[in-house]
């Protein structure tokens, strides 16, 4: 026997607790580390990030020249852990006339959406509670529940966002009511879609006669460049205890800052609080100061124009792209905002298999499987539409078509 297998078989099981098994990372993130690996030309549609050049990156460095420098010292201090008071007043007046319009009481800034996530399910999720999901979604949500103990219902999703009316049905079959329903109500990752208002306002009806509480993650909902907008579940519930809002700077401002807020019922504020300072004691003060100067500069509305527009040009050539390279083996969704599209192949191709096979061919996605718990949809991929330009994208839709062609065990 070998030393280290010696070694190994004399080693004491760790003492892990039950919640372990419910950590099951995400695919989404894991492509980042995958691609920084690559040492050929990637066209990058996997992550769901704005583009580098899309990131207000020189006003920002400007910005922090005030806000981050030498007459500004207390900038790198811990803060409030409900959020620095100069950015939740810059906040709330930015929020003034807006669907996500609230009130001090109710905002509590974050690390980014996902926290708001993880706050929600440390404050709500036992082991066994039972959550609905969108089906597909984005599963770093639904890993949050995971990593709790809940149970987790699909729920389809078609044009129109979840299936309120199914969603019903399951919840009926499955014989007990859901803690909480998980929702991406605008411009849905992955699919794009969209939830209608009538399906809003039956979503709110059904989680009041359950008593289920309502995650609303909304971070597309300000990057609309098609169509009527639609009032958000915060706004409809008209501050209902039950509808728990998360929204994050990531997609409108910069990923990396990793800022964003929750609203929710004022009485849930102060357990917000004792939850965050069991868990990081507050959001990253520098990067909190940097929005700041952001908002009351002036400068989020000017971005926001500029960005629907250049995102609208980007998802109308992604469909040019796949028009011309697609056409006879696919569908794919047509969102009116937000990053991404949903394309499913018709040929049989599996898409988890395709993923190392066009990762070769020097374009990543992410096969549809990462997108359900239960590993559904693997004839789908999610596709970024928002991080690359029209010519690239030309590009990365063709060595995609390649790609598939290898894996059908055909040639073009």
């Amino acid at each position: 026997m070998s030393s280290a297998m010696s070694s190994a078989m004399s080693r004491p099981m760790l003492p892990f607790a039950a919640r372990a098994e419910g950590l099951v990372g995400s695919v989404i993130d894991s492509s980042t580390s995958l691609l920084h690996r690559q040492q050929h030309d990637i066209v990058r549609f996997a992550m769901g990030s704005p583009a580098v050049e899309a990131v207000p990156s020189a006003v920002l460095r400007q910005i922090g020249v005030t806000a981050l420098g030498p007459g500004a010292a207390d900038a790198y201090d811990y803060a409030a852990t409900e959020g620095d008071p100069p950015l939740r007043e810059a906040l709330l007046a930015a929020l003034r006339g807006t669907s996500d319009e609230t009130t001090a009481d109710r905002l509590t800034i974050t690390s980014g959406g996902m926290q708001g996530l993880d706050l929600f399910c440390k404050i709500f999720i036992d082991p066994g509670d039972l959550v609905v999901v969108e089906s597909p979604t984005y599963t770093n949500g639904s890993a949050t529940a995971l990593s709790y103990g809940a149970h987790l219902l699909e729920v389809p999703v078609d044009r129109e966002g979840m299936q309120v009316d199914a969603m019903a049905q399951l919840v009926e079959e499955a014989g007990r009511t859901p803690k909480a329903i998980y929702t991406i109500p605008t411009f849905q990752n992955p699919s794009g879609a969209t939830l209608s208002l009538a399906r809003r306002h039956r979503l709110l009806e059904l989680a009041r006669s359950w008593g289920s509480m309502v995650i609303d993650d909304d971070p597309y909902g300000l990057l609309r460049f098609a169509g009527d907008p639609l009032p958000t579940l915060r706004e409809l519930g008209a501050g209902d205890p039950l509808v728990f809002a998360v929204r994050t700077f990531s997609k409108i401002v910069a990923p990396g800052l990793r800022v964003g807020w929750v609203d929710s019922a004022p009485e849930l504020q102060q357990l917000l609080i004792n939850a965050r300072q069991a868990m990081d004691t507050c959001t990253n003060l520098p990067a909190q100061r940097l929005l700041t100067g952001f908002l009351t500069g002036g400068h989020l509305d000017d971005h926001l124009v500029a960005q629907r527009a250049e995102y609208r040009r980007r998802k109308e050539a992604m469909h040019r792209a796949l028009r011309e390279h697609f056409g006879d083996i696919a569908r794919w969704t047509d969102p009116e905002g937000g990053f991404f599209l949903w394309v499913t192949l018709e040929n049989g191709v599996n898409t988890t298999e395709l993923f190392e096979v066009a990762l070769a061919e020097g374009v990543a996605f992410i096969p549809g499987a990462a997108f359900s718990p239960s590993g559904r949809f693997t004839d789908a991929l999610r596709l970024c539409f928002a991080s690359t330009g029209p010519e690239r994208t030309l590009e990365g839709i063709a060595r995609l078509r390649r790609a598939v062609d290898i894996v059908a065990g055909g040639s073009r």
